[in-house]
């Protein structure tokens, strides 16, 4: 398979070639299911909370006298019924609600779905540092390409030095709606699974395929 490179104008540079054998990662869509269900739940915070009757901050007496008014009894002015009373089967704070993922299924599910990403659409930007941010070029590299306004992932290689090299193209994608970057240890299935294009700096290309091929 032949991936298009550009530079940062989104002028056309050639080609780079990627073995396809990489792009076929073997993972059943039940695995796929099971490891996005376990990031989307474990992202949750589980800490909304309600106060029950026994918690509220509230007046013990009774709101009337017991009998001779005509109205049903009432004990208590902190009870469901009344404003300002306690909740009834509300949320409260849960714990140990982790949903535990196996390492090599998660990882074998990202490989798949990296793979499958880039045999649909992907791109290699020949990037060079930008020295400060730059919005108009990088929002004028996706209307060259033509994918602006598409959800649109920027993938980046990690390690020492990155942040450094690579903070201005993530501030210059900040302003630019759908797009998004990250960097290629941190990438997630849930990020490959929603975005619509992937533009790949050529820094990252060794990586990703190491990646696709099994090593860590």
């Amino acid at each position: 398979m032949q991936l298009k490179k550009y530079d940062i104008t989104g002028k056309e540079k050639g080609e780079e070639a990627v073995d396809d054998k990489l792009l076929d990662v073997p993972a059943n869509s039940q695995m796929i299911k099971d490891y996005l269900v376990a990031k989307r739940t474990n992202a949750r915070q589980w800490s909304a909370s309600t106060q029950s009757r026994g918690e509220v901050s509230h007046t013990k007496r009774k709101p009337f006298a017991q009998k001779g008014t005509g109205n049903a009894r009432q004990g208590f002015l902190g009870s469901p019924q009344f404003k300002g009373g306690g909740r009834v089967h509300a949320p409260r704070p849960k714990f140990d609600q982790h949903v535990r993922i196996n390492r090599k299924e998660k990882r074998q599910a990202i490989r798949h779905l990296l793979g499958q990403q880039i045999q649909k659409s992907a791109y290699i930007l020949e990037y060079k540092t930008l020295d400060a941010p730059q919005t108009k070029t990088l929002a004028k590299f996706l209307d060259e390409l033509k994918i602006s306004g598409k959800r649109v992932l920027f993938l980046a290689q990690g390690g020492e030095g990155s942040a450094a090299a690579h903070g201005t193209l993530s501030l210059s994608l900040r302003n630019i709606p759908r797009a998004e970057f990250t960097y290629l240890p941190n990438v997630n299935g849930e990020d490959l699974a929603l975005c619509q294009e992937l533009v790949i700096l050529d820094g990252a290309v060794g990586d990703l395929m190491k990646t696709l091929g099994g090593a860590e």
